[in-house]
């Protein structure tokens, strides 16, 4: 692969923090843009140039035009479904029109852009794993402004010729991730597990999601920036029932409780695991992170 400058928003975040990571072990230059409302400083390599920026300010606009990246990988998002449900409008105000900002910083520098969206969220109740062909069917607010998003690249794609990627991700998990919110129910059970607190699921336990170790993911996100053409899953494509990974979790803290059940959440979906073929496909791509090993190696860090 070819050293680019690149520009990564939400750089400071979880997924992001690792794609700038992976970006920088390869020689790349990297800027990063976040607002540090979910991000930390301490997650950034000293080498990444830190923009303390909201993708929902104009001025990164300007930015993409003094930084002039190759590629703009943006990660910056309102992440959490149960937020989105209370605030559709800030939900909106983060995942659409701050893409929008992104797309037009790329726009000035004359880079392409990969866009984070969720296969999580958007094809809705699926059956089986999800293609990229699967219908989209969002159920909530969040995986609606991440839909939207898509709908931009693809527009942005057709009136100024651009290439701009999405990656469609599975519910991503591993080290630095924030335990508070929704999407970081590995980082959840963990947490309550290393407190000695009890853990609680939502619904039955018999939800099913598609769990992808965040190492995997940031190794996507280079190989879209370089050869990615249209749209990808980015997944294992194995479904673990939300009881299951409690059991997982359990195991590799060395605890033997039982979780508390409460209500099921609206938006919660009961099954989503996607298929990430076209991805193994085109970019050379797939998993490698077996769940009880990247389970292990998560528990690891948050120990130490």
């Amino acid at each position: 692969m070819r050293r680019m400058r690149t520009l990564v928003t939400g750089g400071a975040g979880f997924v992001g923090s690792h794609v700038v990571d992976a970006l920088l072990a390869r020689g790349d230059e990297v800027h990063v843009v976040d607002n540090l409302s979910t991000g930390s400083r301490e997650n950034l390599a000293s080498a990444a140039e830190l923009h303390e920026l909201d993708i929902r300010d104009p001025a990164v606009e300007t930015l993409g035009a003094e930084v002039r990246p190759d590629v703009v990988l943006h990660l910056a998002a309102q992440a959490d479904v149960g937020t989105s449900v209370e605030r559709p409008a800030f939900d909106a105000e983060i995942n659409v029109v701050g893409t929008v900002h992104v797309l037009e910083a790329a726009r000035a520098a004359g880079a392409r852009v990969v866009f984070t969206s969720s296969g999580g969220a958007i094809y809705g109740e699926c059956d089986e794993p999800a293609t990229e062909d699967h219908a989209r069917l969002p159920l909530s607010p969040y995986a609606v402004s991440k839909l939207a998003g898509e709908e931009y690249i693809a527009g942005w794609n057709r009136l100024h010729g651009t290439s701009h990627v999405v990656l469609r991700l599975a519910n991503v998990y591993g080290p630095r991730q924030i335990p508070e919110l929704e999407g970081g129910v590995v980082a959840i059970f963990l947490d309550r597990l290393a407190r000695g607190e009890t853990c609680q699921i939502f619904g039955d336990g018999s939800y099913v999601r598609d769990f992808v170790h965040v190492s995997d993911v940031a190794a996507a996100f280079l190989g879209a920036a370089e050869t990615g053409t249209g749209t990808y899953n980015v997944g294992t494509g194995i479904a673990t029932s939300i009881l299951d990974l409690y059991r997982l979790c359990a195991r590799v803290a060395g605890a033997d409780g039982e979780p508390n059940f409460a209500p099921a959440r609206p938006g919660d979906l009961r099954r989503s695991v996607i298929d990430a073929s076209r991805a193994e496909r085109e970019l050379g791509w797939h998993a490698t992170t077996p769940l009880a090993e990247g389970l292990a190696r998560t528990w690891d860090q948050l120990a130490k």
